[in-house]
């Protein structure tokens, strides 16, 4: 978020003690043997609570024994309907054989021994667990891409007949950037806040919903609108019209459904008691309320994410995958940012055969977390380095999962510095013949930094992977042997999800003059080359993702009025390009970067995409992706864990899906000419006078070229006279080379 550090807090892990009855089904020798010791200790139990039904979390309110009077909104999957209201539950809204339902904690156990329950999933509060907003804040001083000037956006296309839907925080409804372009027409259309605390007579969950262009406007922002912007930011490059300004976003003409959840940073405008409710099961109910809305009246649907936490191997995600995957199809879509952590190393590998291998670990908070991950038992060995001495310590997994919950918890003298040590073990939820240990590292003030701590796994015959959770992993001087961390497996959940199309960004420009006239600039890349910030896959599950990118850097789009008015001295601020009044309240553009600004670009290109095919699909979508993207590397493989598929061509996309693609002489690149059409007549912008004379074509879809001109040279603006011609689209193709498509009506 613009202004706001990323520093991402550690997600809230379970101890293994929530894992005892995981089924044996076919783990390795080392994984039953953890179950089996599990089992033992909980055999009174596993009677009346069958804890292999249940996500981590909910085995952890169900063993501490919390929640008196306390709910969970929860993803639970069952065998026959009407279990959930039977047993005293209340369902938000039933997908298929899952239901979004409001559970009493101390109902939990109980509904375990029910053989109509399949599993019950919540994970980790949202607010709990830290899930953010994804915007590079080391590179948000930077201008807009010329995509977001218009510039590549064929005239016939402007997403109308389509609903965007946003999730997101910090919405100004009232911003001009959401009416139509000459303000006559409000184009948001419906809106849950979550966070509302006029709920009377609300029939959602939490908060409540406004419709219609009065009650909207009269409300002007989301609860949490004088603190944040982002779902302002966002909207804006999806759906924004640009009003007066040349930052119009991909679908102008669209309508807008929008859905201000929760982040970690909204958790002062929450009872802690109702934490617990805004999980993953709430955000897929925001998403299921825009998808609903769409249905009602009638139009195809896609929907912006731009938020994410980090992938685990605990499997609190299973469900709500599984949800999200029968919430699209035909004419409903879902796209999410990858995240902001290409430039950090969040993964490291020893491979059998090799030794060992290692990486220094610090953080700047008194906690950090890696996850390590093997089939096989390796050794892990901490070193603390101080004034030219060493300190170690050494674990093995095999004395982890001696211990009757499978964890080994010690402390770590290092140079007179104590460090606690803590590792947990667990069988991954992607494969139970796997082990995974989260290893926590405690200080007083942070750890890493004083003595400085080295980590290494070890074993000739084991192969080992290290993801970070917290922290940072790098390299030392002090051991220059200990290089093995990489760039890697940093892309955010829900983006990891096989039903979200993620993305990542790319380089534009590196500058901008801001409204005070300074100039301010930032390093970064250029001409469409990868945005070393973007998140790179695989997944924790070995998937390709990102699977495309999109402009993300340096993109100007609308900002909170009201954020404005109370924080105008605040560091973002600075990077706003323009202020100007709008019915009596100030507004800006500001300058931001992050894959927040390439994922909406993508989902507005998909709603231009869904007006020419209202019942565009996922699965579609990936195939214009694999036949029209920019590879900006001509020497890797497509689809990679870099590029995806590469950068997204909008207007080749159309072409492609129109089958305009196939006409022989038309051009996938994208006219700058401006072309209108009415009462008969074709008006050509040039931009400027030609030099020499400029041939035009006129061509059918079917490939029929209906009429040949040509215009003079030394003129900017002509207008031709049409043949009578049906209603529909047409392709415009001039000799310079560039295309263009436009409706008749």
């Amino acid at each position: 978020m613009s202004g706001e550090s990323t520093n991402f807090a550690p997600r809230n892990k379970n101890g293994m003690t929530e894992m005892m009855t995981l089924p044996m089904k076919k783990m390795g020798r080392m994984a039953a043997v953890v179950v089996g010791l599990l089992l033992t200790a909980t055999a009174a139990w596993s009677q009346q609570v069958q804890y292999e039904k249940l996500s981590p979390m909910l085995r952890k309110m169900v063993r501490s024994g919390a929640g008196h009077q306390r709910s969970v909104y929860a993803l639970v999957k069952t065998s026959k309907d009407g279990v959930l209201p039977e047993k005293g539950c209340r369902v938000l809204a039933q997908v298929g054989d899952i239901a979004i339902a409001d559970i009493p904690v101390e109902a939990i156990g109980g509904l375990t021994a029910d053989e109509r329950i399949v599993r019950i999933e919540a994970s980790t509060s949202t607010l709990r667990r830290g899930k953010w907003v994804q915007t590079d804040t080391l590179a948000q001083y930077l201008n807009a891409l010329p995509v977001y000037d218009g510039q590549g956006l064929p005239q016939a296309f402007t997403g109308r007949g389509v609903v965007v839907g946003v999730m997101d925080i910090g919405f100004d409804l009232t911003h001009p950037n959401f009416y139509s372009r000459d303000t006559t027409e409000y184009r948001i259309r419906r809106f849950w806040d979550m966070l509302s605390a006029d709920t009377v007579g609300s029939r959602l969950p939490v908060g409540r919903d406004y419709s219609g262009r009065d009650e909207l406007l009269a409300l002007g922002h989301a609860r949490d609108g004088l603190k944040q912007t982002h779902g302002t930011h966002t909207l804006g490059i999806a759906a924004g019209s640009g009003y007066d300004s040349p930052y119009r976003g991909l679908a102008p003409e669209s309508d807008i459904c929008l859905v201000a959840n929760a982040v970690t940073e909204d958790t002062v405008f929450i009872d802690p008691a109702d934490y617990d409710k805004y999980s993953f099961a709430l955000d897929a109910l925001g998403f299921k309320y825009i998808f609903d809305y769409a249905e009602s009246v009638g139009k195809p649907c896609v929907i912006n994410f731009s938020e994410g936490s980090k992938q685990d191997f605990w499997g609190g995600d299973v469900l709500y995958y599984e949800l999200l995957s029968r919430l699209v199809g035909p004419g409903r879509i879902l796209v999410s940012s990858a995240g902001n952590y290409g430039g950090d190393n969040f993964w490291m590998c020893k491979r059998t055969g090799t030794p060992s291998a290692g990486t220094f670990f610090r953080t700047s908070q008194p906690e950090g977390m890696l996850t390590l991950k093997s089939a096989s038992h390796f050794g892990l060995r901490l070193v603390g380095y101080a004034n030219g001495q060493t300190d170690t310590l050494m674990v093995s997994t095999a004395d982890v999962v001696a211990t009757e919950d499978s964890t080994l918890a010690t402390t770590f003298y290092a140079l007179g510095d104590s460090i606690s040590v803590k590792l947990e073990g667990y069988p991954s939820c992607y494969n139970p013949d796997e082990m995974c240990y989260d290893l926590t590292l405690g200080a007083a003030k942070r750890v890493g930094t004083s003595p400085r701590l080295s980590v290494e796994v070890l074993g000739m015959d084991a192969d080992v992977e290290v993801f970070l959770v917290s922290g940072t992993m790098e390299t030392n001087p002090l051991n220059p042997t200990l290089i093995a961390a990489q760039r890697s497996h940093s892309v955010l959940s829900p983006a990891t999800a096989p039903c979200m199309i993620c993305v990542g960004a790319t380089y534009y420009r590196q500058g901008i003059t801001n409204y005070l006239g300074e100039w301010k600039t930032v390093g970064g890349g250029s001409f469409g080359e990868w945005g070393t910030y973007s998140s790179v896959g695989p997944t924790y599950d070995g998937r390709i993702k990102p699977d495309v990118l999109a402009p993300g850097s340096n993109i100007i789009s609308s900002y909170s009025s009201y954020y404005l008015e109370n924080h105008p001295d605040a560091n973002d601020i600075k990077w706003d390009v323009a202020h100007f009044d709008f019915n009596g309240r100030t507004y800006a553009w500001n300058s931001n970067t992050g894959t927040s600004m390439s994922s909406p670009a993508v989902a507005g290109a998909i709603a231009l995409w869904m007006q020419a095919k209202p019942d565009l699909t996922m699965e579609e979508v990936m195939d214009v992706f694999a036949h029209t993207c920019h590879r900006p590397d001509a020497h890797a493989t497509y689809p990679n864990n870099r590029y995806g598929w590469g950068e997204i061509d909008v207007y080749a996309g159309l072409l492609y899906l129109l089958g305009a693609d196939q006409i022989e002489g038309v051009s996938t690149r994208h006219t700058k000419a401006r072309i209108a059409c009415a009462d008969g007549r074709l008006t050509i912008d040039l931009g400027q006078g030609q030099p020499a004379p400029v041939g035009l074509r006129l061509f059918s879809l079917k490939g029929v070229q209906l009429l040949q001109a040509q215009l003079p040279a030394g003129q900017a603006r002509h207008s031709l006279s049409l043949p009578a011609l049906s209603p529909g689209i047409y392709v415009v193709q001039f000799s310079e080379g560039g295309s263009t498509l436009i409706r008749i009506n």
